[in-house]
């Protein structure tokens, strides 16, 4: 039976740290000083840049992992162990390809020893309740993502959770079928006869955020620290388009763009061998896309503003934010406020034919520790790099990170400034 709705918080995050270990001894930080709770009868979204810790936060929730530092506290005591309470929906779907529908909801109540008859019940109630009735028999291979999603979110549902964990469950879909689930996941939440009570849930989207959430905590990264949160007054259903709306997403704007663009003035400091060492993440974003932005800005005399960017190319916030801090680790734009710039190597790069632009787009990949680190390894492997020992090294470097899509990224950028080739037939990395 659902738990009684109380006031008082479901789950607390009290001084939470976060250390996994890194390259050569180090220790990567990947959350800092966390201290939020969970409510009833709340949604709460985490949003942030890639590898500020969100993905980590839910895991700390379910009881997955113990916190390096701090406290995980459900209903005041402190947790120790899988927190019952929580069921968690993943980005990946994380189906068993050789169970049906009905089997994959079974596996999870049957893994908590309930008698045949409930697991047999509960199963079919959660699979009625997110639309899957005849679907029971059929694989995952046979599913639309949709579907497929649908189907962990039964699963989820089936333990009746007091709170319901999402990792970007919406980002693997087409964005009609993103709507609709949005739409169902509210309407089962909604129903406060039944659990989940809570839902944390992160997502990469300030529009969804704000449709969904009635609190949005805005993380920072290197290491995750939290920011700020965001308190979400409006009244279901939302308009997307109303004024007040708007203004919201202007203020979660701000606050994003301030954190991952600060207009702040350093001098560089000196590094000592171990900083030198260090590899920074790649925003995952194509060279297109880089040339896209800067060409874009061009056009509009060699300055924009980020919204007026991503309301004229018609592409996401987000992403647009993502491509212009690619082209600032490039040193191609700066970012004075809300603004993006070409820098005078910016100014160049447009002007100058293809040829020129490789020769400049080298120079500045070589500027990062990460492009380095690709020429020293093709050199000790005598002009040959396997894509596995790259991986295993983007794996040492940055744990946080996605060793794949960090490796597309290289392979993308790297081709483009003709650093080197990829043959992916033989899967080997070789000068250009």
């Amino acid at each position: 039976m659902p738990q009684a709705r109380t006031s008082s918080p479901i789950c607390e995050l009290r001084g939470i740290q976060m250390r996994f270990p890194g390259a050569k001894g180090k220790v990567q930080r990947v959350l800092e000083d966390i201290r939020l709770d969970v409510r009833p009868e709340e949604i709460l979204c985490l949003i942030g840049p890639n590898g500020c810790g969100k993905s980590t936060l839910l895991r700390l929730l379910a009881g997955l992992m113990p916190p390096t530092q701090g406290e995980v506290r459900h209903h005041g005591e402190k947790l120790d162990g899988l927190n019952q309470g929580v069921a968690m929906v993943f980005q990946s779907f994380a189906l068993y390809p050789w169970m049906t529908v009905e089997e994959n909801v079974r596996v999870v109540l049957r893994a908590r020893d309930l008698p045949e008859g409930e697991v047999r019940e509960r199963a079919h109630q959660a699979i009625r309740k997110v639309g899957l009735e005849g679907f029971e028999e059929a694989f995952p291979r046979e599913l639309s993502r949709g579907t497929k999603q649908r189907v962990g979110v039964a699963r989820a549902l089936a333990v009746d959770p007091e709170i319901l964990v999402m990792d970007e469950p919406f980002s693997q879909v087409d964005a009609l079928t993103a709507e609709a689930l949005r739409a169902e996941i509210m309407d089962i939440w909604a129903d406060k006869e039944r659990n989940p009570s809570a839902i944390v849930m992160v997502s990469q989207s300030i529009r969804e955020a704000l449709l969904m959430a009635d609190r949005v905590a805005v993380l920072s990264g290197s290491p995750g620290t939290l920011r700020t949160i965001v308190e979400v007054s409006l009244p279901r259903p939302r308009d997307s388009r109303s004024p007040e709306f708007m203004k919201l997403v202007d203020h979660l704007h701000d606050i994003i763009t301030s954190a991952e663009l600060p207009d702040v003035q350093v001098t560089a400091p000196v590094l000592s061998a171990s900083q030198e060492d260090q590899v920074e993440p790649l925003p995952m974003v194509q060279s297109a896309d880089i040339l896209g932005l800067l060409e874009f800005v061009e056009t509009q005399g060699g300055t924009s503003d980020l919204f007026h960017v991503a309301s004229h190319t018609q592409v996401p916030f987000e992403r647009v934010l993502t491509t212009v801090k690619a082209a600032e680790m490039l040193d191609l734009v700066d970012t004075p406020k809300r603004g993006v710039l070409l820098t005078a190597l910016g100014k160049r790069f447009v002007n100058a034919n293809m040829d020129d632009r490789k020769d400049l787009w080298r120079a500045q990949l070589l500027e990062l520790r990460l492009f380095r680190v690709v020429q020293e390894m093709l050199h000790l492997e005598e002009g040959e790099l396997s894509k596995e020992a790259l991986l295993q090294e983007i794996s040492t470097r940055l744990p946080m990170e996605d060793p794949e899509a960090t490796f597309e990224t290289i392979v993308a950028w790297g081709r483009f400034g003709e650093l080197f080739a990829y043959r992916e037939e033989q899967g080997v990395l070789t000068p250009e």
